[in-house]
């Protein structure tokens, strides 16, 4: 997405007209949540609310593929990214609750 927004939007999301500038304003937000997840991970204290707003924004943007299902071109990249937007969150779901358990651990010890 930063570095060849074209070929990400012919390849993975051809949604509506394309746009070079927004697919790469897209991308610093990933890319900033991606650097505090590797944060996160050397962090305890910051492991649960990261991987809550990680959680959050992927569930949010696997709905939005949902909602525009049909609008990709080719038809078959729709259902293929709502899926995987859809894994990714249920990754990050089991993800959060590994991360509370772990927290209570060390709470009660």
């Amino acid at each position: 997405m930063l570095i060849d927004p074209g070929t990400f939007f012919e390849q993975v999301g051809p949604y509506g007209e394309r746009n070079d500038h927004y697919t790469r304003d897209v991308a610093t937000f990933g890319l900033a949540l991606g650097i505090v997840l590797v944060i996160a991970a050397r962090r305890p204290s910051w492991r649960v609310p990261v991987i809550v707003y990680a959680l959050a924004q992927n569930a949010f943007h696997a709905v939005n593929h949902f909602v525009d299902i049909g609008a990709a071109d080719p038809e078959r990249l729709g259902p293929l990214n709502a899926f995987l937007l859809s894994a990714i969150a249920a990754l990050l779901g089991w993800m959060l609750v590994t991360a509370v358990r772990l927290d209570r651990r060390e709470a009660a010890r």
